[in-house]
């Protein structure tokens, strides 16, 4: 996610002046939906639709575990909503780590990359 965000220049979407909410795929989620095998891989992927699917990811404002999983829809940055269903958004993929509190949000880990 990290190498993603930098790929892309997104820090500055991400680097604390508001209020967010990362729902962050683990590594392995990144590999088995991109087809890639390290990280070094994603420079191959367009940055455009990079940078989409990393917005898709984020959502205004802070959300604990608890607003999330009574919510039946999110929106996202960019523009999108996501779909939620207790702990699976858009089913299929499971919110498997909540409340991760960061200076500037909370980030929730999930276990697939969502595609917008």
């Amino acid at each position: 996610l990290i190498k993603a965000i930098q790929l892309t220049g997104l820090g500055s979407a991400v680097d604390g002046k508001r209020q967010l909410t990362v729902f962050a795929p683990t590594d392995a989620a990144f590999e088995s939906t991109l087809g890639l095998t390290n990280p070094n891989q994603l420079s191959g992927v367009p940055v455009e639709t990079l940078r989409s699917i990393l917005l898709y990811h984020v959502a205004p404002g802070y959300r604990p575990a608890s607003s999330v999983v009574e919510s039946t829809k999110i929106r996202t940055l960019n523009g999108g909503f996501i779909n939620v269903n207790g702990t699976v958004l858009n089913g299929s993929t499971n919110i498997v780590s909540t409340d991760i509190k960061t200076s500037n949000g909370v980030i929730h880990v999930i276990d697939s990359v969502l595609l917008p």
